[in-house]
């Protein structure tokens, strides 16, 4: 099937109607943002750890070592 790029018109199938009067560019981008959670390994990173389970586990335990290190350095904290 040959594309053409220049034809602005509609297949007869569709009906100016179907399709709203007006777009908005970028409307969910924000929500995207803010509900997105991934991030980005430096590769050196990535290497080292397998999977997600993996970075979590040891991020996980650097937060817990590091808040043992914290309260035998500040007991009353």
């Amino acid at each position: 099937m040959k594309k053409n790029k220049n034809n602005d018109e509609l297949r007869d199938e569709y009906q100016q109607s179907d399709f709203p009067s007006s777009l908005v560019r970028g409307k969910y981008a924000k929500r995207l943002h803010e509900s997105s959670n991934v991030i980005v390994l430096k590769p050196e990173v990535a290497e080292v750890f397998p999977n997600e389970e993996a970075v979590n586990s040891a991020l996980l335990s650097l937060i817990k070592l590091a808040q043992t290190s914290t309260h035998l350095i500040n007991p009353s904290a």
